[in-house]
């Protein structure tokens, strides 16, 4: 499923406009990332967790070349589904 899909999903649903359900995802997402971006998490409740974790800076090795190169440290976005998720895959 792509946005586009998700958007039209969700105007069925709760029976409302596509512009509308367009508007309520961006934002839902536009929550989610300003929340991660200033460290907190982000639980809904029976969906899942969104959080922030901080990758260690490390070496690499370049591909075609071989050289080792420098890897800074980053915060990524991690997702910990919820047992009502997991519950309704299995």
């Amino acid at each position: 499923m792509n946005k586009a899909e998700l958007i039209e999903h969700i105007a069925e649903q709760a029976d409302i406009s596509k512009a509308a359900a367009g508007r309520a995802l961006e934002a839902l997402i536009g929550g989610v990332c300003s929340s991660l971006k200033k460290g907190n998490a982000v639980t809904l409740v029976g969906f899942g967790t969104f959080s922030v974790s901080t990758r260690a800076a490390r070496e690499g090795r370049n591909p075609r070349t071989g050289d080792a190169i420098k890897i800074k440290k980053a915060r990524i976005p991690k997702f910990r589904p919820g047992k009502a998720l997991k519950d309704h895959l299995n």
